[in-house]
């Protein structure tokens, strides 16, 4: 056998850039309904072949098939499909409000919005979710108000958090919602801190993470999943892989090897990969996670197999290192799309109820705008104090921060 004399360097690169050919081609999709399901306290070493698979719940004409089947209520279906609708509708204004200056950056969501919201149905209300910053629609799911959230984005006086995190950056105790990072490497070791907590204090609710498929390369990922190994933490860990991490394809972060789902055998759990655009397997997925956690069982590692339909920020333009048509050619096809497929189909839903709901939707965020506007924005409007750079530090405050703020004049 002869050998090449010189070393070889790999450098991945995506199969398509601007100006050629969308190509998808590598993309395996399975037939749905063809993945079996586990009992939730099988060995993790039994189903190995979950981190390799995909599991889909609807198929190509909407019906939704298999042992995955969660066979959930009509109401709930309609319940999750305005829920995406309203967290597309959102997104889309505030991205109009970053475009005229009132407030200095967004990230929207589009084509991931069933990551996040069947996860928030399929979880309980209390459950603590560590999110990065395209899990907006956690927060509508669990139905937050949209003028919180926006007066989030402007920093305006309405803000609970007074300015002090970035645009999209939410936090809602209430809500279950733990505080954006953007070290998103590290929401995944404080979610199964979390976790490992809950079940040393006897009580039953779990945690969820999300990061992307790029932040899995960071020491962030591998700290947190040899934790939740170790200690069994009743957590879940979601890998978002939207095929992009801002600029840099997934290959870069290791897609060309193996999936990601699969960096969760290494550490002795469960790793499922699940279609990502899929409303129903997300949901019976994360369902089934979430009832082996609460059982004693461990975490489970998720990989939401999905496309990033847009830019990464309003500061990315994606035309610049992907053809432009990408996001149409995504062979998994578009979440909101496809449930409401499966409702008509199922003598649930309508085209005209859709439209109609798309309408009062618009309508919702828009009255939402205008309220939130009234408490400012990047532009105009009162400003927060300064003298809140004061506030929320110590739970008394001690004398030297009650010096310095007399000596700014507050």
């Amino acid at each position: 056998m002869t050998y090449p004399q010189n070393v070889g360097f790999h450098v991945p690169e995506p199969l398509a850039r601007p100006g050629e050919a969308s190509d998808f081609s590598h993309v395996s999709v399975p037939a749905a309904g063809i993945v079996a399901r586990p009992e939730i306290d099988a060995d993790p070493a039994e189903m190995r072949d979950l981190a390799h698979a995909l599991i889909r719940v609807l198929d190509d004409d909407g019906a939704a098939i298999g042992s995955w089947q969660p066979f959930l209520q009509p109401a709930l279906l309609r319940k999750g499909l305005r829920a995406m609708m309203l967290t597309r509708a959102y997104d889309t204004r505030m991205l109009r409000v970053q475009r005229q200056g009132k407030t200095s950056f967004y990230m929207k969501s589009t084509g991931e919005e069933a990551v996040a919201v069947a996860a928030a149905f399929a979880l309980e209300r209390e459950d603590m979710c560590f999110p990065t910053y395209r899990q907006q629609g956690l927060l509508v799911a669990r139905e937050w108000p949209l003028v919180d959230m926006m007066n989030q984005v402007y920093s305006n006086t309405g803000d609970r958090l007074k300015g002090r995190q970035m645009p999209v950056f939410y936090s809602s105790r209430e809500a279950g919602f733990f505080s954006i990072s953007g070290n998103l490497g590290t929401q995944y070791s404080q979610a199964v801190g979390w976790a490992m907590a809950s079940a040393s204090e006897g009580d039953r609710r779990i945690a969820a993470a999300w990061i992307g498929e790029g932040a899995t390369a960071e020491a962030d990922f591998h700290y947190a999943l040899t934790f939740a190994s170790v200690y069994q933490a009743p957590v879940i860990l979601n890998i978002v892989n939207n095929q992009w991490a801002i600029s840099s394809f997934s290959g870069i972060a290791g897609a060309e090897r193996t999936t990601f789902a699969a960096r969760g055998l290494g550490f002795g759990m469960p790793a499922l990969r699940v279609d990502g655009n899929d409303f129903l397997a997300i949901y019976a997925v994360t369902r089934w996670a979430a009832e082996r956690a609460r059982a004693g069982f461990g975490p489970t590692v998720i990989e939401l197999f999905t496309y990033r339909a847009e830019g990464h920020s309003t500061s990315d333009d994606p035309a610049k290192y992907r053809p432009s048509a990408e996001a149409q050619a995504w062979p998994l096809g578009d979440p909101i799309a496809r449930l409401r497929t499966h409702l008509i189909n199922a003598g649930e839903w309508s085209q005209e109820q859709h439209d109609a709901l798309d309408q009062e939707l618009a309508g919702v965020v828009r009255d939402a705008g205008k309220e939130a506007e009234r408490h400012g924005t990047l532009k105009d409007g009162v400003r927060l104090s300064a003298a809140t750079m004061f506030d929320d530090v110590y739970k008394d405050v001690p004398q030297h921060l009650i010096d310095q703020r007399a000596q700014a004049g507050f």
